[in-house]
């Protein structure tokens, strides 16, 4: 087949094409000349049926367009890149299925597919451009009943599409100056493929678009580029989200498409956008997340910063970014969730309605949690994420002082954890729960911090991981550290519906360095987040007394009993004690004792 070519007309010192990005696909005769040669009529005739009974109704089927025919083979296009991959591999194997069925004498077609994601220009019936080159020089490429996709296609159909392909590398294309990198599928694979319909078997997506420069200079460009890409690898960072690659969105430019668009292109549940400018020192980046379904805009915000050192104007605002983004996907995944009947609920629908249970911290409903998990788990039992908040669930069930077993409790979610790892050893979750409980449960703080140190480095956006930190660096003694690390956590995770533990572990780093006005402060706006959670009680009252204000001390402190009746020092001592330090833990149980705990 021969490439299109680009083309416009004349119309003085300015052009004006129709745009618009697609997903291009070439299907190509294999050997069409020889064929014709052979036996023309038959060739022909067996083309003509090969497109009336297989690529014309499938096109129809994944919505696609037949630009036009070029005697060997077709152009056509698709709105979605999984919509385009899944016609080409559906009409590889229905040929093959066709061959294996047909009887009679004669060489049988067979098709060279390639599909690529590409910007076009727009014509009454043509599309035009270096993409559509692209694409029909990939198809030569290919084997026979093959399909070979570029990259960006890869990239983004391996979210959602379970693909089994070979790395060509990169291909010099003919009459091309920049080689492109390809990829083979493995077109035997006869599986159904879901597309967004289905999407939630898999975990929420999201595509970061390229800024918009607002600046005069278009040599700015790279001050947008580097905070897209610092974004992009930090998304990626946090397990629970599938984070399109940067080289599938940089075909939008600085284009602001409807973000219904780029989720049927790419396949995303969630796409972020924004502009940027930079004038007289300082930088203005405003970003919003939207959701496919609809448009909506689920969370804004804008940063006016300093420009000063590049770097760290990035970080900044990647940082608040990131903090924005998680909490606001999570919302919108259990509202999804909640809305489901039960036979449609997926693994990570499960897991987040038992974050919700297990949140709460109501005795009853956090019972529920370990139900909804083991239903996660059995559905996927490779989802890390699952089983990490499993081995949370123990930790805060031995910690909330309900475990009846504590040793077996304390082990099993332990072994929770040691399998999350091995599911995802950069899971930050499951190294942060792994750490913090051989700190907590097994006062084994030297390991604990290791893996603690793992888990920050494997997802630096990780509230959890710098905010469990924290509790190991007080139980140590090293309290500028819990206060840094509590305080990073809380920026990371400014509107979580666990901001309760972010506060608590504050106030702990600040008991912990001797702080008890600070220390009281934080505990109190913990207690006001969630007033079930008990270790809040313990500082708090501990905090009251080093404070001088026993008897506030002791009106806490009964309030903790309320909660945890069967509680006495004795016990805790031997078991949940946190301190490390004799002496600071002699100090914290005599203030418990004071503020009227029983021994």
């Amino acid at each position: 087949m021969t490439p299109s070519s680009s083309r416009g007309e004349d119309i003085g010192s300015e052009a004006v094409f129709a745009r618009r990005l697609v997903a291009v696909a070439f299907a190509d005769i294999v050997g069409y000349s020889t064929l014709m040669a052979e036996d023309e009529d038959r060739t022909h005739a067996r083309w003509m049926s090969m497109r009336r009974e297989i690529i014309e109704p499938r096109l129809r089927a994944h919505r696609g367009h037949l630009v036009k025919s070029t005697g060997d083979g077709v152009l056509v296009e698709f709105a979605s890149v999984l919509d385009a991959v899944a016609w080409g591999r559906e009409v590889q194997e229905s040929i093959r299925e066709s061959i294996a069925a047909a009887d009679g004498p004669g060489r049988h077609l067979e098709l060279r597919i390639s599909v690529h994601l590409c910007d076009v220009i727009e014509e009454e019936t043509d599309i035009y451009g270096d993409g559509v080159n692209i694409a029909a020089r990939l198809q030569e490429f290919a084997p026979p009943g093959g399909v070979i996709v570029s990259e960006t296609v890869y990239e983004i159909a391996r979210v959602s599409i379970d693909l089994e392909a070979k790395s060509l590398g990169y291909l010099k294309l003919k009459n091309m100056a920049t080689a492109v990198r390809a990829y083979l599928i493995d077109s035997s694979q006869s599986d159904s493929i879901e597309l967004l319909q289905t999407r939630n078997k898999v975990r929420p997506s999201i595509a970061v678009l390229p800024l918009q420069n607002l600046s005069a200079d278009p040599r700015d460009d790279y001050f947008g580029d580097g905070i897209v890409e610092d974004i992009v690898v930090s998304l990626a960072s946090l397990r629970e989200l599938l984070v399109i690659s940067r080289a599938s969105t940089l075909v939008y430019g600085a284009r602001q498409p409807d973000p219904r668009d780029v989720g049927r292109t790419l396949g995303v549940r969630y796409v972020l956008m924004g502009a940027f400018r930079r004038s007289a020192g300082k930088v203005r980046v405003s970003i919003e997340l939207c959701n496919v379904d609809g448009g909506a805009c689920l969370w804004a915000d804008s940063y006016v910063v300093p420009l000063g050192e590049l770097f760290e104007v990035q970080d900044e605002i990647v940082s608040r970014v990131v903090a924005g983004i998680a909490p606001n996907v999570r919302a919108v995944e259990l509202r999804e969730a909640m809305r489901k009947r039960p036979e449609n609920f997926s693994a990570y629908d499960h897991t987040l309605r038992a974050l919700e249970c297990i949140h709460s911290l109501d005795r009853e409903t956090f019972m529920r949690a370990r139900g909804l998990l083991q239903q996660a788990i059995a559905l996927d039992p490779e989802f890390a994420m699952s089983v990490a908040w499993m081995a949370r669930w123990y930790s805060l069930l031995v910690g909330q002082g309900w475990s009846e077993q504590r040793d077996q409790d304390a082990a099993e979610g332990l072994r929770f954890a040691s399998r999350a790892l091995e599911l995802d050893p950069q899971n930050a979750l499951a190294l942060a729960t792994f750490g913090h409980m051989r700190s907590y449960l097994f006062h084994d703080y030297d390991s604990g911090a290791v893996y603690l140190d793992r888990a920050r480095s494997a997802c630096p956006n990780s509230a959890p991981a710098w905010v469990l930190s924290s509790a190991t660096m007080s139980y140590i003694g090293r309290s500028d550290e819990a206060v840094r690390y509590a305080e990073h956590g809380l920026r990371l995770s400014p509107y979580d519906r666990s901001l309760f533990y972010s506060y608590f572990f504050l106030g702990l780093a600040h008991y912990g360095a001797g702080a008890y006005d600070q220390a009281i402060k934080w505990c109190r706006l913990s207690l006001s987040e969630n007033a079930l959670y008990t270790a809040t009680y313990r500082i708090l009252s501990a905090a009251m007394v080093g404070a001088g204000a026993v008897e506030q001390g002791q009106e806490i402190a009964q309030a903790m009993l309320r909660l945890e009746p069967n509680f006495s020092l004795e016990h805790y001592a031997t078991t949940r004690q946190p301190f490390r330090d004799e002496r600071t833990g002699k100090t914290y149980l005599d203030q418990l004792r004071s503020a009227g705990i029983p021994d």
